[in-house]
């Protein structure tokens, strides 16, 4: 509901008045005695760099209960000094709020912080404290709360306050803390009603249930209410009976009975703002990207110069969730410079996926600083947007693409099931990558600014223009549609994924296959290792551009809850874990995972993951060891599929008889035996060389039997088998002279990898 701190007001982003003082604030709690008005203040005075001063009736006299004038003259001294000022009393109706709102004249903004609680906690809250100021407390204190009930007048903005914020929960109570903890001397905030229940609803949340009995007929003479039955002298502190004489609305008892969500409304200017298109993107190029800022900030009021003009009544804003953000302050500067229309392009302070739910700013279409793989998993506002809007938009993110070019991007349809959608009203998603000047991460121009300026340009291009067509093809009211971009979009998807056709014939097979696997998850009871068949799902030929079917989750849940399967584990770290394969090829058969959420498959890597494959490595390298102590005669290779059946990271270290059982087919063959198996050796040194691993299809997986030391080609799995089990031939001169074989007689590569 609340926000992080803003510096730029959304009205008037671009003053120009860097040095202008900010208007000093007026803030009226609002609450029942117990609601934590005092709390809320002191918390606020103690982290804010902001000058506050609290004006308590409990103690405005000497340390004693005073009286409301006493209150009003306090404030008024404290704003002539500077200060912003906490009024730290019930203000419970309209009449009690009146007086403060006249503080300061025009010259002081006026906020209410409503502790909206309900009663039976408040009353709780109370009767437990001791040491109160006011001394209200114990029996006394819940008097006073359950008079105050029906009396009780939310505030509006009406009054004459700026803006209202409305806490319902302890959550709500702390995000509003950091909010006004977070404000210095020139911050402000934006106007409007921020968390409001349904402004018919007079009363809290629940307070049917609070009642304890309700009389059905609702006559009291001419005036219809609602009381409860119990002597108006009595009071049971502790139980649902404290409430004695609350009047309240039959019709407005039924809409609260009946709601469950919070409304949050706005000015009325607020609320035409929510109409309009917005699209909120970040510095595509910045933070881990590390591209210059001057330069950066140049192209982004370029871009947004050049493109203003074709959004119509629509809004471009710059976000950042820091206050300090030089990149928002260079670029609110140069627009202003510039004379950007302020109603169409502004700065934001904000975490970008709850822009609406703690900032009151309604965007419908969001840009994600994405990385080349368009997976969840590192930092920054890529993490962030992954994880607010759920595994629904990984999902609609693979129908549209598997991978991006720098200076491109790619519009997704964001699905009505996504968290981002119902919480925010976002509807697309449009990822977009930059340039990267950062030695750590893929495709580092090593501060080829030429190179990088021209794909920058593109990049906000691109971007750009993926929303313009959002806007011109669907409109703002438009949820549900193909989210295929305009032909003359200007932005691209690379390496698309199957048309709609045949994606829906795979969604429907993988909807039968993920039933017909349903029952192949993880027994753990027999203490065995029986994890899922993989050999089975090597059988069915899984398109692995698709989302991970709930049969594929097995190694995932393992890696990612490891206690509850202490029973499959030979070895665990902070960083990876070892079992053994449920249905293993050969005689030796580990898998090592990573326990790194995000890193579903070798595809998913790059250079930055170095340190965490060359560990994997050095696990498995120490098993292989180990088994070849045990039995000088077997050889090893360690080594990913390019496209695994299964979810999460895993290396296999796999000895070379293929002495098993579970070998029965030319796919679980051809998996260890040809380039789809890509040894680890060489997927680390083609990290640390070019930041990405060359992956090969499933093309692989059909070619034709081929004894893996000779290469004498067998027309079947039992003549393949029958013809290893005696061959004699030495390995290939590659895997010797690159290391990629372990064995007692031959390399022992990378055992002590940095």
């Amino acid at each position: 509901m609340m926000e992080s701190m803003e510096i730029d007001r959304e009205k008037a982003p671009f003053t120009g008045e860097e040095n202008k003082e900010t208007k000093p604030i007026v803030v009226v709690l609002v609450g029942l005695p117990g609601s934590g008005k005092s709390t809320f203040s002191d918390e606020v005075m103690r982290i804010s760099s902001r000058p506050w001063a609290r004006v308590c009736q409990d103690t405005i006299n000497n340390g004693k209960s005073g009286t409301k004038i006493q209150c009003l003259s306090v404030a008024a001294t404290a704003l002539k000094d500077g200060k912003s000022v906490f009024i730290d009393r019930c203000n419970i109706d309209r009449e009690q709020r009146a007086d403060f709102l006249k503080l300061g004249g025009q010259q002081t903004e006026k906020h209410a912080v409503v502790l909206d609680h309900p009663a039976k906690l408040c009353i709780s809250r109370s009767v437990k404290r001791t040491g109160h100021e006011g001394n209200l407390q114990g029996g006394k204190a819940a008097a006073v709360v359950n008079q105050m009930v029906p009396k009780k007048e939310l505030p509006k903005l009406s009054e004459g306050f700026d803006r209202i914020t409305f806490c319902h929960d302890e959550r709500d109570v702390k995000e509003a803390v950091n909010v006004y903890g977070s404000l210095s001397p020139l911050d402000s905030l934006p106007s409007g009603c921020f968390g409001q229940k349904k402004s018919d609803a007079k009363i809290q949340l629940g307070i049917m249930k609070f009642l304890k009995k309700v009389d059905p007929s609702g006559n009291a003479g001419s005036d219809p209410t609602v009381r409860q039955k119990c002597s108006p002298n009595k009071l049971s502190v502790g139980e649902d009976t404290v409430l004695q004489r609350s009047k309240m609305d039959s019709a407005a008892l039924e809409k609260v009975g009946k709601s469950n969500e919070l409304d949050i409304t706005s000015t009325s200017g607020a609320n035409s703002a929510n109409s309009i298109p917005t699209l909120a993107f970040p510095s595509i190029s910045t933070a881990d990207f590390q591209f210059n800022l001057e330069k950066a900030s140049d192209i982004i009021v370029e871009k947004v110069e050049e493109f203003i003009g074709r959004i119509g009544k629509a809004r471009l804003v710059l976000v950042d969730l820091s206050q300090g953000s030089k990149i928002l302050s260079l670029v609110k500067t140069k627009a202003a410079q510039k004379n950007i229309d302020s109603n169409k392009f502004f700065t934001f302070v904000g975490d970008i996926t709850r822009l609406h739910s703690q900032r009151g700013l309604h965007c419908n279409v969001i840009a994600n600083a994405a990385n080349w793989r368009l997976k969840p998993g590192g930092g920054g506002v890529n993490a962030a947007i992954f994880k607010a809007a759920g595994s629904a938009l990984e999902i609609a993110t693979k129908e549209k693409a598997v991978s991006l070019s720098p200076g491109k991007s790619v519009v997704v349809p964001l699905p009505s099931s996504s968290p981002l959608f119902a919480r925010e009203g976002v509807t697309h998603v449009i990822h977009v990558l930059g340039p990267n000047m950062n030695p750590m991460r893929p495709d580092c121009l090593k501060d080829d600014y030429v190179q990088g300026c021209k794909i920058l340009r593109e990049a906000y291009s691109s971007l750009f223009e993926g929303f313009v067509s959002i806007v011109r093809s669907h409109g703002v009211a438009s949820i549900h549609n193909s989210g295929r971009p305009l032909e003359s979009g200007g932005f691209q998807e690379v390496i698309p994924t199957n048309d709609d056709q045949k994606a829906k014939r795979e969604a429907d097979y993988e909807s039968e296959r993920s039933k017909k696997y349903k029952g192949l998850r993880l027994d753990l009871k027999s203490g065995a290792s029986s994890l899922m068949d993989e050999e089975k799902i090597q059988d069915k030929s899984v398109n692995m551009t698709k989302s991970w079917a709930s049969w594929a989750q097995a190694l995932h849940d393992v890696a990612m809850h490891p206690n509850k399967h202490k029973n499959v584990i030979l070895e665990i770290s902070d960083d990876v874990l070892v079992m053994n394969d449920a249905y293993p090829k050969a005689q030796r058969h580990l898998l090592v995972l990573a326990r790194v959420d995000g890193l579903d498959s070798i595809a998913d890597i790059c250079r930055e993951h170095v340190p965490l494959l060359k560990t994997m490595h050095a696990v498995g390298l120490k098993w292989a060891v180990k088994f070849l102590n045990e039995n000088k005669s077997l050889s090893f290779r360690l080594g990913y599929h390019s496209v695994p059946s299964m979810r999460q990271l895993h290396l296999h270290v796999i000895s070379q008889d293929f002495d098993s059982i579970h070998l029965k087919n030319k796919k679980h063959w051809n998996s260890f035996t040809t380039p789809f198996f890509l040894d680890s050796v060489v997927v680390i040194k083609e990290l640390e060389d070019v930041g990405r691993v060359t992956l090969k299809d499933d093309k692989c997986l059909a070619m034709e039997l081929r004894c893996h030391r000779c290469r004498s080609a067998h027309p079947n799995i039992p003549r393949l088998k029958s013809h290893i089990s005696s061959c004699q031939a030495p390995f290939s001169a590659d895997l010797l002279q690159n290391g990629r074989l372990v064995s007692s007689t031959g390399c022992f590569c990378y055992q002590t990898i940095a």
